[in-house]
């Protein structure tokens, strides 16, 4: 469930300093323009209030990383939770992940997260899920060889969905999961998202796919 709207939102992020505006006119040389590095560049697509991408920011100081998220309400969270602390190595974007082959230069980012990301339950949205066939073909594009697509859900039919969208020509699946909380292996270095937290804690099984590009 999104947050309710909140007056000023989109003013606000507007005119904010950690929201990284005009985004297509550093296609291709965001870590530079952006972070002054060539440090690796992450990032998430619908991260919702920021916690994950905060946690690895802080835990990661040498990566670049962006959150990217289309409600202004709850970027508005995640700007708040930045202020408070400030990351050098964070940023935000405030799009709809459908244009992020116009942001992103070719190979530019090593590392794509995807976490409790909208089912679009029926079937005629089925291109704007995230890990669609679609988006996977989108993902490909900014991602450099080598680069990984992480996605995590508790939505067991949106996962089916998504490892038959998978590309086997264009990404190998490295790791899969049906019960992440049980895989020792899968669990190593794992960040909790809000929603993780909230559906684990009443039982729900996470499930979690990685993705290596060919």
């Amino acid at each position: 469930m999104r947050l309710r709207n909140i007056t000023g939102s989109r003013e606000f992020i507007a005119k904010n300093g950690f929201v990284i505006h005009d985004e297509d006119k550093h296609k291709g040389r965001i870590s530079r323009d952006i972070f002054g590095n060539d440090h690796a560049l992450r990032i998430e697509i619908g991260m919702g209030k920021g916690k994950f991408i905060y946690t690895l920011a802080k835990d990661n100081p040498d990566i670049n990383y962006i959150g990217i998220e289309k409600y202004s309400s709850v970027l508005l969270r995640a700007i708040q939770k930045q202020e408070e602390e400030e990351l050098s190595n964070l940023r935000f974007m405030r799009m709809d992940a459908e244009y992020i082959c116009d942001v992103f230069g070719e190979e530019e980012v090593d590392r794509i997260y995807l976490n409790f990301s909208d089912p679009w339950p029926k079937d005629r949205h089925a291109k704007r899920r995230l890990p669609s066939a679609a988006f996977l073909a989108r993902y490909k594009q900014i991602l450099k060889k080598g680069g990984l697509v992480e996605f995590k859900t508790d939505n067991r039919d949106l996962f089916d969905f998504a490892v038959e969208e998978i590309d086997r020509d264009s990404f190998e699946l490295m790791a899969v999961s049906y019960d992440l909380h049980s895989d020792e292996a899968m669990m190593k270095g794992n960040v909790m998202t809000e929603y993780e937290e909230k559906f684990s804690a009443i039982g729900n099984p996470i499930c979690k796919y990685i993705l290596k590009k060919r």
